[in-house]
This record gives C-alpha cells, structure tokens and sequence, in this order.
C-alpha cells in the first residue's frame, strides 16, 4: 500500500526491527512507533534526525509525551538531532491540503468508512492498531 502513494523502500514493523537492521537512516520519523527513542538513535546516521510524534509508553500522567520530552532534553548532548512534531491546525493547511489532493499530488488512504452511529466500532476498529489508513466517520 505505502509503495503505490510512492515509498521508495518500506519496512514492515511486524516482520522486521529496523533498529536491529544494521542500516542507517539520515531521518527517522516515528509517528507511533514501539521503539524507544534510545534504539531509534543507533539506527540514525551520526548526524540524523529523529522526530518523535508519539508512541507507546508507560507514561502514567502524560502519556507518550514523556518519550518526546526525554528525546528534546537529550538533543542539545548528542550530535544528532532529536525533536518533536506537533501538528497545527490551520484553515490555510487544510486548504493546501485540499488542492493538493484534488491535483492528484496527495493520494489520501482510506482504509474504512463508517456512519456516524457507528463511531464506537470505528474506534474498536483503530484500537485494535491494524488500520491500514485513514478511518473516516460520514456524518
């Protein structure tokens, strides 16, 4: 699915620990992954970048935002660069958004569409974390 929106080389998590690999990467973005920012780094080149948006963790008050708040306070010992992503929303993004994807240049991934009376299946559905893209609720 991720070759045909245009990925050049595709990791599938379930088969193979990128971080165990041997290869380096110039930039990691770890939008919700399982490894640790920690092993994440050994698998950066010496002056990668690794972006952190969220992730699991045992974070008890705050969540998976204990593991970007590690990774910011380390960044400024360590060659590479560690930082965190925070989406914005704006209507001038949406709107960027909307015309790239109606001239064909963003190819959203819809992986299911549910009704609105539907929604605690849809949420069942992303709980069980095996959506291959976007769930979409019709209202």
């Amino acid at each position: 699915m991720v070759r045909s929106i245009g990925a050049d080389h595709v990791i599938d998590y379930t088969q193979e620990e990128f971080t165990r690999s041997g290869q380096t990467y110039d930039l990691i973005f770890q939008s919700a992954g399982t490894a640790s920012p920690s092993d994440c780094r050994r698998a950066l080149t010496s002056e990668g970048v690794l972006v952190l948006s969220s992730g699991e963790s045992s974070g008890r008050w705050i969540g998976p935002v204990d593991r970007i708040i590690k990774a910011v306070v380390l960044s400024p010992f360590v060659r590479q660069r560690l930082a965190a992503f925070l989406a914005k929303r704006s209507k001038g993004d949406l709107q960027v958004l909307k015309e790239l994807i109606e001239a064909g240049k963003v190819t959203p991934v819809i992986d299911r569409t549910y009704q609105l009376s539907e929604v605690p299946e849809a949420v069942r559905y992303l709980e069980e974390g095996h959506a291959r893209g976007k769930v979409v609720i019709t209202v």
